[in-house]
């Protein structure tokens, strides 16, 4: 019943063209420690799913992407992430450009598993036109409508952020932003979490964190203790967007600005040192939640 996990071991369970749903919204509690750790690995031509912030950047960046299928991607503050952008500009990987209502309705009908689940939604747009593996259904009652039928989207794996787990995989979240995570947990044949803590079974389990617990810890395979890994995005309650970060992310785009973000914010012994150079605990914890 032990889960817990180094984040190099998770990598180490992954393969090479494997569909991978990572978590999170944007610029709000992505599996960044994961993500950095996919980025020192050897792993390519990964489909990703995901409602994309600084995750999908990066693994744009660095190469990683064969694919990815989502609904947008944003840094939130900074409307536009210069790293995926230039990325798919350049066409360097096939994209699969969803409504976020889809996205949902998609990774729904996979934890249903069910192959696919009707929608009005995308009718009479590019949605549909652009996106040749969506197909349309007739309703078999008596209204006879026209409908999408959005297909599910299965997961080989699926990277989650949460604010505290044990190691079971019991986990709760409890930041305002759970949004599709559980979805992703039960669309996904394996699932690994990362956490700002482990914590004991008891102070999860009972009856005033309950209602927090987003999924079951049976489709949990393993936990990663990362504190700040969803640094720069947010993990609130304990810190905010680094929009600063951010910035300094987003403005290095050219291969040598490149080169020296990776060498001092990725590739780097360990998560604590990654917490060092982006200025520390203190200075972390002090970042204000967002205000939408």
């Amino acid at each position: 019943m032990n889960k817990k996990m180094t984040a190099a071991e998770v990598v180490a369970q992954l393969r090479d063209g494997m569909t991978i749903g990572i978590g999170g919204w944007a610029t709000r509690r992505k599996p960044m420690a994961l993500v950095r750790e996919i980025l020192r690995s050897p792993l390519r031509d990964l489909t990703v799913v995901a409602y994309g912030g600084p995750d999908v950047g990066l693994l744009a960046a660095a190469g990683k992407l064969r694919k990815l299928i989502f609904g947008f991607v944003s840094l939130d503050v900074l409307p536009l992430d210069m790293h995926f952008r230039n990325a798919r500009q350049a066409g360097a990987f096939e994209v699969m450009e969803l409504d976020e209502g889809m996205v949902q309705l998609g990774l729904r009908a996979a934890a249903m598993r069910v192959p696919f689940l009707p929608t009005p939604v995308g009718l009479g747009t590019d949605v549909v036109a652009r996106n040749p593996g969506i197909r349309l259904v007739r309703s078999p009652y008596d209204d006879a409508s026209t409908l999408v039928a959005m297909p599910a989207l299965r997961l080989d794996a699926a990277l989650l952020h949460v604010t505290e787990a044990d190691e079971r995989g019991n986990s709760v979240i409890l930041s305002p932003d759970p949004f599709f995570d559980d979805l992703m947990a039960r669309a996904a044949d394996r699932v690994y979490l990362s956490c700002e803590q482990i914590v004991a079974t008891a102070k999860i389990c009972n009856h005033d964190r309950a209602r927090y617990q987003p999924f079951e810890r049976s489709v949990v395979t393993g936990v990663v203790e990362a504190p700040f890994g969803a640094h720069p995005t947010a993990g609130v309650p304990g810190y905010g967007i680094d929009v600063e970060h951010l910035k300094e992310y987003n403005a290095a785009t050219t291969a040598e600005a490149w080169a020296a973000y990776r060498a001092r914010y990725v590739d780097l012994p360990t998560h604590d040192d990654y917490v060092a150079a982006v200025g520390g605990r203190l200075k972390i914890n002090s970042i204000p939640p967002p205000v939408y």
